[in-house]
């Protein structure tokens, strides 16, 4: 194998590709990153067996042929060099020279044969949605996937295609995220249920950052597959059952507050600080046209804030896990947040004013 290609060229393809490597590995060759030169295309992959990405770049190619090398190291080194530098990859039997300029290095290589390939599955027709309409769609339920979660389905973000929308949902039981947004067409073979891990969710949401317009999204019986300009991201699917998440959704709330979420979020900040450091308590109390916050924890220390709202209804007072609340402020984009409530033992439904298509269910806690 023998190819040159500039650093700007290479650079950000081999980072997204050496993101998906983990730094530590029982396999010493799932630390490495595939290099296969076909033509004047170079294929770069990477995997951990649950995530692989692939990436091609045009290269100036030689020689073609195929081996791996490990990525942290070759990452390194490129991003080292200096801007618009020219760099020469030459094998040369177990190693892979790579030089530009007066630098000089030798990398060690493990065979391509060795290289685990993810299983290759019929595919869905793709659906084709904006880079930044699906990065909002996971970016706005994320943060409530479950993390190492007993229940594994949890772990992870289901993807629903249904009646021309895309939806997203997670939970980790204690509360839920949803949003959804409308797709082009309304496809009577679309990819119906699906579970992504949460690696898998994280890598969709890195390579989203820096992608086109357009992307496909694709699924098999058991892998999603993402494809965006020069990368495709292969995630394996959770096999498993998600919860009836319409179910948790309260649909009986009748008393519904209007608040700022800046002033609201700004006062949870200052609350929480004398909160108790294990569960997090806060204490939220709704009154006529007033909200007040109070927290305490085992110093015997406390904090408490009034705001003023739009509530007209009775008082009411339900605990909650303040970090929960703040999840939902972090990523609410209006500058209200609606909040609809039935009695101190029922969840609370928390949505954005001004994206209907989002909202958020949080389980009261017991103070």
């Amino acid at each position: 194998m023998k190819f040159s290609v500039s650093r700007d060229n290479i650079l950000k393809p081999l980072q997204q590709v050496g993101g998906v490597v983990e730094r530590r590995q029982t396999l010493p060759i799932l630390s490495n990153v595939l290099l296969v030169l076909e033509g004047s295309k170079l294929l770069m992959t990477g995997t951990d067996l649950e995530v692989e990405m692939v990436a091609s770049v045009n290269v100036e190619a030689d020689l073609p042929g195929s081996l791996t090398v490990p990525a942290r190291k070759l990452v390194d080194i490129i991003r080292e060099l200096p801007e618009q530098a020219e760099i020469g990859f030459t094998q040369k039997g177990e190693r892979l020279e790579v030089r530009s300029g007066r630098f000089k290095s030798n990398l060690s290589t493990l065979p391509s044969t060795d290289f685990p390939a993810v299983e290759s599955d019929t595919l869905s027709p793709p659906v084709s949605i904006g880079a930044e309409t699906l990065k909002s769609l996971l970016d706005l339920t994320a943060f409530a996937m479950a993390q190492q979660d007993v229940r594994y389905f949890l772990n992870g973000m289901l993807l629903e295609e249904s009646e021309g929308q895309l939806r997203s949902v997670a939970t980790d039981g204690h509360r839920l995220a949803l949003n959804q947004v409308a797709l082009s067409a309304q496809r009577d073979d679309g990819m119906g249920q699906v579970i992504v891990p949460r690696k898998g969710v994280i890598e969709m949401q890195r390579l989203l950052s820096d992608s086109p317009d357009e992307v496909e999204v694709s699924v098999s019986s058991s892998h999603l597959c993402l494809s965006s300009g020069p990368f495709v991201l292969t995630t394996k699917l959770v096999d498993g059952r998600f919860p009836d998440y319409q179910r948790v959704i309260p649909k009986d709330g009748d008393k519904v507050i209007l608040a700022d979420k800046l002033e609201l979020k700004r006062a949870l900040n200052r609350t929480s600080i004398l909160s108790n450091e294990k569960f997090r308590g806060v204490r939220v109390q709704f009154k006529s046209g007033l909200i007040e916050i109070s927290t305490n924890n085992p110093e015997q220390e406390d904090a408490e804030e009034s705001l003023p709202v739009e509530y007209d209804g009775p008082e009411l007072e339900i605990g909650f896990n303040v970090g929960y609340l703040q999840d939902v402020l972090n990523v609410v984009r209006g500058s209200q947040v609606k909040l609809t409530v039935n009695d101190a033992n029922s969840s609370a439904l928390i949505e954005d004013p001004e994206a209907e298509q989002a909202l958020y269910v949080i389980m009261p806690m017991k103070l």
